[in-house]
């Protein structure tokens, strides 16, 4: 079963803000649900934005 995450959590997660994990959200990087008033992020969400972010940082160092 999936575990949903608040944003706190996804920043401590990551060590992003969080103007850029809404940023990653609205560029579509980053899935995410809304319920309620509240925004909250799949754990494979989450891991799939690591990997991304991972993907973009060894492409920067093969340039």
């Amino acid at each position: 079963m999936a575990q949903l995450h608040p944003i706190p959590y996804v920043c401590g997660r990551t060590g992003l803000g969080r103007t850029s994990i809404y940023g990653y959200i609205a560029a579509g990087k980053l899935k995410s649900i809304k319920v309620g008033r509240r925004r909250l992020v799949a754990e494979t969400a989450i891991e799939e934005l690591i990997a991304y972010l991972e993907s973009q940082s060894d492409a920067s160092v093969a340039s």
